[in-house]
């Protein structure tokens, strides 16, 4: 979910202020970002609301 990550540095945040956040690990953030991993959906909409888009612009790869 490399989206994720532009959207985290579009927005100036470290992985460790946007786990804070969500209160959850930056590991999760990490994993994420590098496609071990997937948000659950209580956090895909957290994310969409801290990050000012929908859901799908996160979870989408075309712009």
């Amino acid at each position: 979910m490399n989206k994720i990550k532009e959207y985290r540095e579009r927005h100036g945040l470290t992985q460790e202020e946007l786990a804070r956040r969500l209160k959850i690990d930056r590991s999760s953030v990490a994993k994420w970002e590098s496609g071990c991993n997937t948000p659950r959906l209580a956090h895909l909409l957290e994310l969409a609301k801290i990050f000012r888009c929908s859901i799908d612009e996160l979870v989408n790869e075309k712009k």
